[in-house]
This record gives C-alpha cells, structure tokens and sequence, in this order.
C-alpha cells in the first residue's frame, strides 16, 4: 500500500461507516481514493488534513490512494508546484499508487462534451463573463435562460470544434450544461462546462485552447480512474449533485463523493490568496518562512511527519466546521520531541559568572544525561570551567517573594554540576549588571550537598570557553487574534499581524550541538524545542525555536 502509516486515533467516523456499507452492500468491491490538489501553490496544514483522509482510509481498507493534478487553469499552474507538492506529499509520508494529471484526460474529457453535446445537454454559450453572472440569478432569484441556449445540436458541435481550434478570442464563449436556470442550487444553473483561455500550459504547451473547469472535469477523472470515494471537503457539497449530474448523463462508472470539514487553525490563515499576500508583499521571509502553515514552513519550523498526521488523527473528521485550537498541532509535536528530542544546555540571553575559587585554566567533564525520557539515549560529558553564562532571566539583585533562582547572596544548583553562591555583582557604565561574581562548593559535584543542605532552584548554564555562538529564531503566533479574518469593514486581515512573531537573539549553546545536520531536534534545557535551521554555516549556527515547553493544550485537556 501506499502509506509510511502513521498512528491512526479515530477508527470509526461517518465516513469509514460509509464506506464499510458500500463494501457490505457491494456498491464496491474495493476502495479507491485520491489527493487532488491545483498545483497552483504550496501545500499548506489544511492539505495535511486532507491527505490523511484520503491515505489513511485507503491504507484501513485495504485500497489504493492516487495523487491526481487538477490542472486545468494553465494561468495559476506551474511545474514548480507540481514538484514541491510531490515532494511534500513524500515529506509526509504518504506514498501514492498512481500518479496522474487532469491534463491526463483532456482528450477524454472533451469526448464526453462532445457526447453531452449530441444529447441536448450542453450548447455552446456567448455570453461575456460578465452577462454570465448576471444572467444566473440569486439565491433568492432564480437565472434566466441564455439567447443561445437552444441552439441546434449540430451548431453546437460546430462552434465547440471551432472553439477547440482556436477561432474565438478568450472569454468569448463558452460551452455550458443544460440543466435548469430555476434551480434552487445555483450550481445547476447551466454551469460552464469550457472556457477559452489563450496560455500556455505546464504540461501540454499550447495544444489546448479551451479547458474544462473544475466542476466538470473532477468526477470524470474520478470515474476514468474508477476512483470509488471521492472525499471532498465541505464547501464541495453543493456541488455534488452537479457531480453526480454528469456522472449519470454520460452514463459512466460513478464514485461516491462524501464530504468533510475543512481543518480551520486558530491564529491561521490557510487561504491561498492571503497566504500568497503574506509572501509577495513581505510580511514574512517566503513559503518556507517558520510562521506558515504551509507544510514547508511547518518543516523548517521543526515540525515532524509523524507529529502533523497524530495530530490529523487526533482531530478525526466531522460534518460541521469548526476551528481547532493551534496549541493541539504544537501539543502533537511536543509529546513527541520529548520522548525522542536529546536534551542540550543553551543560554539565550547570557550573563556572565565568573566562580572565583574555581582553579584558573581548569576544566572538567560533567555527565549530563541525554534524555531522561529515554534510558538508552545514554549520557553526554559537557565542559566545567571557571567561567560561565547563564540566562540574564535567572539572577535578580532584588528578587521578589518567590522568586528562588541565583541573588546576590543566594544559593541555587548548576544543572549537572555545583551549588553556587553569588558574591558580587558588576555593573557597566548605565548601571546594566555585566558580570557576577560567585563561588562554588566543590563537595557538591553532581548537585547534592554532603551536609543534607538543600536549595531552592536548579539552573543551566554553558561554559564560556567551550560554548558555541548560536543564532535562536524564537516564533510565536503570526497574528495576534484567534481569527485573523475577524475584522471591522474595510479592514484587512494585516491588521491582526503579530509585531512579535519572530525575536531573534544571540547566545551560546554546549558544544555538542557543532556538528548538527540541518533538521537536528534538540531540546533546549529550560528553553523549549530547537531545529537546526538551514541558514546555519559551521561557523554560526542557527536555531529555529519549533516549540515552547509548556503545553496549553495538554492542561486543556486534563493531560498535564
């Protein structure tokens, strides 16, 4: 089959039992399904959701999955996103069975035109763009009939094989379905089967002039492919009986479609037309940038295959949309870079110590256990010297009521290694603290105090000698509102940007992190979830900060 499996949560939902019930009643006698992006842009989280309905029902049942192009807009289509979404499916683990193209079937596809042509059912239509909409009526309203509407059979034939030919200019006409202009559902309102479009396409150049839209190639495809479920998000409901419209006139193989939910991220947009906004006009670095919910960016983020589909497992599917709270996608890869994400000691924001008895020139080796999650992950030997960094966070000169960490005359544990106390405290010109002063017990090595005295806070630190400078990208949110697109009139979702989506800071980090391959998870000790960015060189390395430690979404839930 054609799936790296990942961990499958929900096992029964109104799709599987729909599907086992055409199984039982042998509507089918197999499954097949299909991922049938627009390569027209990158594939994003809302995509994920969607594969892993797609991927994982089939895996269940023993079906096939294919990957199948809707490329019928040569205008938004490129082969670079041909190529990224390929290789994003792989990134995600899924595998197809066969891999085909709407263009594929674009021979096929006007055979049928042609065949709905010679039943009466679609004539060939002159009316402009814009007579189109104005001609299909409301909701409340119902269309009116196009003067070309009953034009004969063979004229029709006629103009449709011009059409193909390239005799009219673009948008001039058009073939469309005869169906009914007084249906409650507008899409049955004689809807475009051809348009003209004069560009050149990413696969078949300029062989073809006229492309079929989407409403009319999608269950054909299906059907040539003996696709048996076509599973389609929400907003394709009410164009199934359009689907099932042309199925049944050209008398052909007729999958079922079933629809879903579409995933909805809080603090996300997952529009293609925002997020291509967000891109071309700046506001973030590209798709890869960490704060998009494209899967590239999820990627370089530091998010992991297996934790995006736990967490398209974990939502399952529904019937109604609803918003998913983002901190359930970060809870997914949380629990699972701390069961396999080694643990290293970085200080994000130095300040220096100095330990004033501790032997000048010295160094010394410390056992650090590499993740305590995880017995077999063994230890590390991670360099003492006499001076230090620690995080500016864990000294205050005058520390408030429980406020336990390292003040000047104050105790607390090196991660690791010693007890320490501070002594003195050095101040630059501004009166900013620059250095402390301290002194360490050398008779707790390993963090214990012979005389059974206890402290109150354990911190960590690197050795100023041995550490390594890092660059740390710390993410948040890219907008500041739960729904970015919650806005007054006539303001934008722009408005919602976060100013602090990304802090970048400057530290240092243990030195075993230097030889880190791009992609290396690490848990930074204290700190949160680090990746190791692609913009790192041997001589700066650069961090990407995937996620905080604490996990909102698992206290939500009564988990933590």
């Amino acid at each position: 089959m054609s799936l790296t499996a990942g961990p499958t949560v929900h096992t029964s939902d109104f799709i599987r039992t729909a599907v086992r019930e055409d199984l039982a009643s042998g509507r089918f006698t197999c499954v097949r399904t299909r991922f049938p992006p627009e390569p027209n842009g990158y594939l994003h989280i809302g995509h994920a959701k969607a594969m892993a309905v797609d991927f994982e029902i089939a895996r269940e049942f023993g079906g096939t999955c294919n990957l199948r192009f809707d490329d019928t807009n040569p205008v938004k289509e490129e082969q670079e996103y041909v190529d990224a979404i390929m290789e994003d499916v792989r990134w995600l683990g899924y595998r197809w069975d066969g891999l085909y193209f709407a263009s594929d079937y674009f021979e096929q596809l006007y055979e049928f035109a042609v065949k709905l042509i010679r039943k009466g059912k679609a004539y060939v239509c002159d009316l402009s763009p814009d007579e189109l909409r104005e001609y299909r009526g409301t909701l409340t309203q119902p269309g009116r009939e196009s003067p070309w509407r009953n034009r004969s059979v063979e004229e029709n034939l006629d103009l449709f094989a011009r059409m193909r030919a390239g005799e009219f200019p673009e948008g001039s006409r058009t073939l469309r379905a005869k169906i009914d202009m007084a249906a409650g559902n507008i899409n049955l309102r004689d809807p475009v089967m051809y348009r003209i479009i004069r560009a050149s396409h990413h696969r078949t150049g300029d062989a073809w002039c006229i492309y079929p839209t989407y409403d009319f190639a999608h269950g054909q495809c299906d059907s040539i492919e003996g696709i048996t479920h076509s599973l389609c998000s929400l907003e394709y409901e009410d164009h199934r009986p359009l689907y099932e419209w042309f199925l049944r006139e050209l008398e052909i193989f007729a999958p079922r479609q079933i629809e879903f939910a579409r995933l909805n991220l809080s603090y996300t947009v997952l529009s293609k037309r925002k997020l291509l906004k967000l891109v071309k006009e700046g506001y973030v670095r590209g798709w890869d940038d960490p704060r998009m919910p494209t899967l590239r960016g999820l990627r370089r983020r530091g998010y992991t295959p297996s934790a995006i589909r736990d967490f398209c497992a974990r939502i399952g599917v529904a019937k109604a949309d609803s918003v998913v709270d983002i901190a359930m996608l970060e809870h997914s890869l949380r629990d699972e870079l701390n069961k396999t994400a080694p643990r290293v000691m970085a200080v994000l924001r130095p300040l220096r110590v100095v330990l004033e008895n501790y032997p000048a020139g010295q160094t010394e080796m410390l056992e650090a256990v590499n993740n305590p999650e995880d017995p077999a992950a063994g230890t590390r030997q991670v360099p003492f010297g006499r001076v230090l960094y620690i995080e500016q966070d864990d000294f205050m000169e005058d520390p408030p009521p429980k406020f336990y960490r390292l003040a000047p005359g104050r105790e607390v544990r090196l991660r690791y290694g010693y007890f320490i106390r501070c002594t003195d405290v050095v101040k630059d010109t501004a009166g900013n603290v620059v250095e402390l002063r301290c002194t360490y017990d050398p008779d707790t090595r390993g963090g214990s105090a012979p005389d059974g005295r206890k402290v109150k806070a354990t911190i960590h630190w690197v050795s100023a000698v041995h550490a390594l400078p890092v660059e740390a990208r710390l993410y948040d949110h890219l907008f500041t509102r739960p729904d970015p697109d919650d806005v007054e009139e006539g303001e934008s979702f722009l408005g919602a940007l976060n100013p602090k989506s990304l802090e970048v800071v400057e530290g240092f980090a243990e030195p075993s992190v230097a030889d880190s391959p791009i992609g290396k998870h690490y848990q930074f000790e204290r700190l949160g979830y680090f990746v190791t960015d692609p913009d790192s060189t041997p001589a700066r390395l650069v961090f990407n900060r995937a996620v905080t430690l604490k996990d909102a979404w698992a206290r939500a839930a009564g988990q933590g």
